[in-house]
């Protein structure tokens, strides 16, 4: 049986966008809307979905850089709103984020090597005799070489800055890393480089992903169970496998066929229609029926649950 490491029980971000005199809200921003997950610990979780669905809200507050809504975070057994000040810093520290943007993640005024070592540093993981030389390790690791811990950002390359974003994240020996779409900001060619890192990494570091993407392309080479997100809310859940061989939730369907082939098959591409609703003001029923193909009655009535259709497989739909 797989060990849970991280369990997301009905876990909700609201964004209060207006408020009335009195200063209650009167127009909410529903990011997240009660997401349940589990991710299992040695495992890539990959989670993917549109712009703007709350893949990235998510992932900030599984990193305590947003505060829920509502909801509960249990890591290793604990919930995270029980934990006292000392608790919270080493569930920190077990957590870390490599971000989207290579660039905008690095302080410009720091030397790499400064940056890699200030979590090290700030955590008091190593005796200071000891940081420079556990620098220079996690740079060989990302594939870069010692001479440049002594180099400003701006002097790297995209996928360059993405490594160092890599062993920063990597500085803390952490349980669980949130990968925030970390190749969408590079070309195609650095993409399969950096994907194969984050992939040896793992193996050599124990790691378990949150891996955080807008296709269902990039996920397939580097999740072992893929999760969906529609507007706030996850709509399919199952390993890679069974999704990418038997989709049944039919957004998860178009994703898929949105996805490029290289050989001569002719596959079925579904188009979607209309634009995404406001999550401001989610339709009351499925939030996706206002594009679905296959929508019929109850889905602009009731809101579906998300229930295991067969063994490892979730699903939100009216037609399960």
């Amino acid at each position: 049986m797989n060990e849970v490491l991280m369990k997301v029980q009905d876990l909700s971000k609201y964004f209060t966008i207006d408020t009335d005199w009195r200063g209650k809200p009167v127009s909410v921003l529903k990011a997240v809307d009660e997401v349940s997950l589990t991710i299992n610990k040695g495992e890539a979780f990959g989670l993917v979905g549109e712009s703007g669905c709350g893949k990235t809200t998510l992932g900030k507050i599984l990193v305590n850089l947003y505060s829920p809504t509502s909801g509960k975070i249990f890591f290793e057994g604990k919930e995270l709103s029980a934990l006292n000040k000392k608790q919270r810093r080493s569930y920190c520290k077990d957590i870390q984020m490599i971000f989207q943007d290579p660039y905008a993640s690095l302080n410009p005024r720091m030397t790499v090597g400064d940056i890699i070592a200030e979590p090290i540093i700030i955590n008091k993981l190593l005796p200071m005799s000891e940081v420079e030389e556990r620098v220079i390790f996690l740079l060989n690791c990302v594939g870069l070489a010692r001479h440049q811990r002594n180099r400003f950002p701006h002097e790297f390359s995209g996928g360059q800055r993405q490594r160092v974003g890599i062993a920063r994240a990597l500085a803390v020996e952490p349980k669980l890393i949130v990968c925030d779409e970390p190749v969408s900001a590079l070309d195609v060619s650095i993409q399969a480089q950096v994907l194969n890192l984050l992939d040896d990494l793992k193996e050599e570091f124990k790691l378990t992903y949150l891996f955080i993407a807008h296709g269902l392309g990039v996920v397939k080479h580097i999740s072992d169970r893929v999760g969906v997100m529609y507007l706030g809310k996850l709509v399919e859940i199952a390993p890679k496998k069974e999704l990418y061989a038997n989709p049944l939730n039919p957004y998860t369907q178009a994703l898929l066929s949105a996805i490029p082939v290289i050989n001569s098959e002719k596959k079925e591409r579904i188009i979607l229609k209309g634009d995404v609703p406001s999550p401001i003001n989610p339709p009351a029923g499925c939030r996706f029926s206002s594009r679905c193909f296959k929508e019929f009655g109850p889905c602009k009535l009731n809101a579906p649950k998300l229930k295991e259709v067969s063994p490892g497989h979730w699903v939100a739909c009216h037609l399960f």
